[in-house]
């Protein structure tokens, strides 16, 4: 089964820190949200890393620098070298000196993870539309507080057909109080008053996968997140395998529904999956068992049920972890949808196992 054409999650029977080099690992939804460290988070990475594996972490949020990335993580128990960091700032920088002369100005409209990167590419960050021989427009994630006149700034600029750059186009970014408007709305309203569209660096993108090899170096890497339209998606893009953990942005029912190129190579609750081996759904005459779970398509909906051990005088249930359910109705729905997204009702379904 190849990524391209993925049906059911796979399995592992080696946990994933030990059949795979570097996990490159998201932050917001992942590690930590609204700053604090998610659930197992620490501990999980602490002992991949302390087995082995190369822990990196790839984030499409561009508002901070390597170096203040680093120290956060190191201040939640997670020691971590700026080296370690990649951001959409960086993969944004190098597209922009790869079109434009050096030492060109770049208007800024962000935070100051973008002027660190663009500086290490020999660019310079402006801040007025004014300026005199202007090159390019940039826009990344600049946090809650970004003024609106910075989005008039870009305007001004791309109407004057300055080539214009987005970090990433993420329409939303998880805090503590829960979902946030990310880079993409901000993008969206500069889109609104240009009509233009920017060249894009950010997951799931090429060029965010180019840096992330670039900086790394990772031979066997996976690819560890929580959203399907990035991190799932850019996995998918650059041909390596991927975790979707349940602790950010994607639900049960959008993983159910997900496309080909938003199909997980395994799924878990948290980065505790990194430290496991994964079990495999298998299939026989149209229904899908994995663990103590078997799920089948009703024709208009989804059902499972937990395995009935029938071989002794009495019918037995097993115990099941319900992400095992999850595993086979995902079995289920992507083999029912093909190419395309599961349409029949899942709620019932996720309402048994409690997701």
């Amino acid at each position: 089964m190849t990524r391209q054409s993925r049906t059911s999650p796979a399995g592992s029977e080696r946990s994933l820190h030990q059949a795979y080099d570097t996990a490159l690992l998201d932050l917001d939804g992942v590690v930590y949200a609204g700053g604090r460290a998610i659930a197992h988070a620490v501990d999980s990475l602490a002992v991949a890393r302390e087995e082995g594996m190369h822990l990196a972490y790839v984030t499409n949020n561009a508002l901070r620098t390597p170096e203040a990335v680093a120290e956060h993580l190191g201040e939640l128990g997670i020691p971590t070298d700026a080296g370690e960091v990649i951001t959409s700032a960086q993969a944004v920088a190098r597209l922009i000196a790869d079109q434009v002369e050096p030492g060109s100005k770049v208007l800024v409209i962000g935070g100051e993870g973008l002027r660190v990167a663009l500086r290490e590419r020999g660019l310079v960050p402006v801040d007025s539309a004014e300026e005199e021989g202007l090159a390019a427009v940039v826009q990344g994630y600049g946090g809650p507080d970004l003024a609106w006149g910075r989005f008039a700034e870009a305007s001004y600029a791309i109407n004057r057909g300055v080539p214009w750059y987005a970090s990433n186009t993420d329409l939303t970014i998880p805090g503590a109080r829960g979902i946030a408007p990310g880079n993409g709305a901000a993008v969206e309203v500069v889109r609104i008053a240009t009509g233009a569209e920017p060249q894009v660096a950010g997951k799931p993108l090429p060029p965010m996968h180019r840096e992330t090899v670039l900086r790394t170096g990772a031979k066997r890497p996976l690819v560890v997140g929580d959203r399907l339209d990035t991190d799932i998606e850019g996995a998918h893009n650059g041909d390596v395998d991927s975790l979707l953990v349940l602790t950010g942005v994607t639900d049960a029912a959008q993983l159910l529904r997900a496309e080909p190129k938003h199909r997980p190579t395994y799924v878990d609750r948290d980065l505790r999956g990194l430290l496991t081996g994964q079990p495999e759904p298998t299939e026989r005459d149209g229904t899908w068992r994995c663990g103590g779970w078997s799920a089948v398509d009703m024709g208009t909906y989804l059902d499972v049920s937990k395995v009935v051990d029938t071989g002794g005088t009495s019918r037995v249930e097993a115990d099941g972890d319900p992400l095992d359910g999850l595993r086979a109705l995902c079995a289920v729905a992507w083999s029912a949808a093909g190419d395309g997204s599961y349409a029949h009702d899942v709620a019932k379904a996720l309402a048994k196992l409690g997701l």
